[in-house]
């Protein structure tokens, strides 16, 4: 197996197991759905999945497949950083360290400054 490919398959294991466990889809999945969720065929999955389950990320009982604790945390920390740009503020929109968090005037001040008024108390 090419190490990079490993790499690339492993994150995205892990992210979309992650990903389907959170979102209540499925704890255990089967080899065949992951290999329809990820669009890469069972056969040439189940390769990937047992050198996973090798080392440590995954565990594998009958035909269902499950995160450990060391995959989950990796699962977790891919696919929080894959989805980093879409869950940063946006143009205009406060980050965690904006005043405006202090109380729900400032909040409504915070507002105000941003439509370009001043907010009269």
């Amino acid at each position: 197996m090419d190490e990079l490919e490993v790499l690339r398959v492993r994150d995205e294991v892990l992210q979309a197991m992650y990903w389907m466990r959170s979102e209540g889809i499925s704890e255990t999945p089967t080899i065949e759905e992951l290999s329809r969720f990820l669009a890469l065929p069972a056969p040439a999955l189940s390769g990937y999945l047992d050198r996973f389950v090798e080392d440590g990320l995954l565990e594998h009982v009958a035909d269902t497949f499950w995160l450990s604790a060391r995959g989950e945390e990796s699962g977790k920390r891919t696919f929080a950083d894959e989805m980093a740009d879409l869950t940063k503020a946006t143009h205009g929109e406060c980050d965690a360290d904006c005043w405006c968090h202090e109380s729900p005037d400032a909040a409504a001040d915070c507002l105000a400054h941003k439509a370009g008024h001043v907010r009269a108390r």
